[in-house]
């Protein structure tokens, strides 16, 4: 009754929600359906969560948009409704998305018990499969070779293995140099996730500062560069404090940027705390003198 999709972006699963729908009404409506055959059970309502907009006469963001409209459907939604989420939480930071995420899909397959399609980039959704009874894992296929990707637009069981957000970041025109930074910056996310999840010291989340830290913590700027946390005294990665990494310069552009008000600089003022800021950090940063 309830199906999970992950998958790329471009690779059809909003499609898939939306077709869904209609295919659903139409049958029900006593039209023609695109198949040659198909068994459509009734519906009492139709609730959907897709795109992503914002409204503002009403003052409300996007990310409030979507909240309103996931409330309004766990407060209506039956167990003969048909329910369409597409990527609930991504309008906020990620932890937080996510929760929201798990935290409906419990409600709609549990409580609410609606037949229901959620597309999600939140892989960490899959293994509820093993959790709720009725949860089914399904992904929108994708042929990969190399760095070149091919959307079959079909569906198949079980879980995506990736979102392949980068190479689809390539696919729209996005700088070479930009899309080669970003697929570092992945792979050393990546790498130190798992790290975090074998316990290992000096990761972000095993030290405990959560999602916040992902700049405290100083991402390499070089090629494959990894943070040295060895202790020749001890064995293993030692614990790094957050901050340990910040040079001097470093510290005291931190500690000029947290005394001002932003509120209360003019514009003019604003420029000279970045030249001030620059000054401050130049020879310590090679990036800086170009």
């Amino acid at each position: 009754r309830f199906l999970l999709l992950t998958g790329p972006n471009m690779g059809g699963k909003s499609t898939y929600l939306r077709q869904t729908a209609l295919i659903s009404i139409l049958a029900q409506a006593g039209s023609f359906v695109p198949a040659e055959r198909a068994r459509i059970g009734l519906v009492d309502r139709v609730f959907t969560r897709v795109g992503a907009h914002d409204d503002i006469r009403r003052g409300r963001s996007t990310f409030m948009v979507e909240m309103i409209e996931v409330a309004h459907i766990l407060r209506r939604a039956t167990s003969r409704s048909l329910v369409l989420l597409d990527e609930i939480g991504r309008g906020t930071s990620t932890f937080d998305g996510l929760a929201i995420a798990w935290a409906v899909t419990e409600d709609v397959a549990t409580r609410v018990g609606s037949r229901c399609l959620f597309a999600t980039h939140y892989h960490q959704l899959v293994g509820l499969e093993a959790e709720i009874e009725g949860l089914v894992n399904v992904h929108v296929q994708v042929a990969q070779s190399g760095d070149e990707l091919k959307f079959l637009y079909t569906v198949g069981d079980g879980p995506c293995d990736d979102s392949y957000g980068v190479q689809v970041a390539a696919l729209a025109g996005l700088p070479a140099h930009v899309v080669e930074r970003a697929r570092d910056l992945l792979l050393f996310l990546e790498t130190q996730a798992e790290g975090a999840r074998a316990g290992e010291d000096g990761t972000p989340l095993s030290r405990g500062v959560g999602q916040s830290s992902l700049f405290g913590w100083m991402l390499p700027k070089v090629v494959g560069a990894t943070p040295e946390t060895e202790d020749a005294d001890t064995e293993g990665p030692a614990e790094v404090p957050m901050g340990a990494r910040l040079e001097p310069t470093e510290a005291a552009a931190l500690a000029r940027l947290a005394e001002m008000d932003p509120d209360a600089m003019s514009p003019r003022e604003a420029m000279d705390l970045i030249y001030e800021l620059k000054g401050i950090l130049r020879g310590q940063h090679e990036w800086l003198e170009e």
